[in-house]
């Protein structure tokens, strides 16, 4: 590190006006080093962990104006954890895909979750229905970041966020029940095997006002729960069960490491940082 210093400072001196010292460049150098550090000092890591007795394939999309972390999507077996890291005042979305296969050219690739049947989606969201991570972070160390779970576009498989130093108030739970085994019909994602994958919301199933808190419903005192966004509620009580959720179910906590889990323990289960095999 020393030797690339003083190569890069001799060239810099090289290239300078003879009126410019060599300290004043090193100087340069020096500040450009430590804010280098600093930034990455800043950078927020999630820890992907996979739970579930099957494999996914977890992707990110980022808000506009965000880059796109972890290449977009990655492959992730089970009982297996992906470290994954975002800059300073990055926000955007975490949610996985099941059924996937990539290997054919058929269209979507995912039985949930899609994005253009690509393997990094980058930049793109997933087809909804899907169990959402949605992150918030802010620049800055010391400052507290905001995260929730939501099913304002439906459910594919539960998940559960908290900081890796594990701390109730941090935490988003799981879910009591599985979703997808008390969907009604009318909200179903069935595969080609005839089992249901994936509940979408009712919002997403009927496309209509009063379940997507639009136009005449666009206020909390007009967009009330619904029977189906209660069905949700009660199986996932730390989710966003629809657009007007209350309380809002949003953490703020401050840390620069966060655990992400597919397919948590049950309900009553203490989290943990337990994160199975670590992968960069």
């Amino acid at each position: 590190m020393a030797r690339l210093i003083i190569h890069l400072v001799a060239k810099a001196i090289m290239k300078f006006p003879i009126f410019v010292s060599a300290i004043s460049v090193i100087s340069f150098f020096w500040h450009s080093l430590l804010s280098g550090n600093i930034a990455a000092a800043e950078q927020v890591t999630f820890y992907v962990h996979n739970k579930c007795p099957f494999p996914i394939w977890p992707a990110t999309a980022p808000n506009t104006g965000n880059p796109v972390i972890a290449d977009g999507g990655f492959y992730l077996p089970s009982s297996r954890t992906k470290r994954i890291s975002a800059p300073p005042g990055w926000s955007g979305r975490i949610w996985a895909r099941t059924g996937c296969n990539f290997n054919s050219n058929w269209k979507p690739a995912c039985e949930t979750g899609d994005c253009d049947g690509q393997l990094a989606c980058n930049g793109h969201i997933g087809t909804p229905p899907a169990t959402l991570v949605q992150v918030s972070l802010q620049a800055g160390g010391t400052k507290p970041n905001f995260y929730d779970v939501s099913l304002v576009d439906g459910y594919n498989i539960p998940v559960s966020v908290t900081t890796r130093s594990v701390s109730p108030k941090c935490t988003v739970r799981g879910c009591t029940k599985n979703v997808n085994s008390i969907c009604p019909s009318e909200l179903q994602v069935v595969n080609g095997q005839g089992e249901v994958v994936a509940c979408k919301s009712a919002c997403l199933a009927f496309n209509l006002d009063k379940f997507c808190c639009q136009n005449e419903y666009g206020t909390p005192n007009t967009c009330k729960p619904s029977l189906y966004s209660k069905l949700f509620k009660d199986a996932c009580p730390c989710y966003y069960s629809y657009a007007y959720d209350s309380p809002p179910p949003l953490i703020s906590c401050t840390s620069n490491e966060y655990i992400i889990t597919f397919c948590p323990a049950t309900w009553g289960s203490e989290p943990t940082a337990e994160t199975g095999h670590t992968s960069s």
